[in-house]
């Protein structure tokens, strides 16, 4: 498992939380703003610029949210 920046990661979990919440009440515009905003936080963060992502990055990335993980404890296994 990659490591990622603590932010990186929160900001992560938030967008999973958040899409799940959506899915559970769609058109809550707040929501949707709220989703949309940490999509380019994650998308832009500048750990992105010291490397290009891979696939794999991504996906281990949106595992981390997916899962809920502190980002150190999946990093240990």
């Amino acid at each position: 498992m990659r490591t990622f920046p603590d932010d990186l990661a929160q900001a992560q979990r938030e967008w999973s939380a958040t899409y799940r919440q959506l899915a559970e009440r769609p058109g809550r515009t707040e929501l949707r703003r709220r989703l949309y905003r940490l999509s380019a936080e994650v998308f832009f963060h500048p750990f992105w610029q010291q490397r290009r992502p891979s696939p794999a990055a991504w996906w281990d990335l949106r595992d981390l949210g997916r899962s809920g993980g502190d980002v150190h404890e999946r990093h240990r296994r």
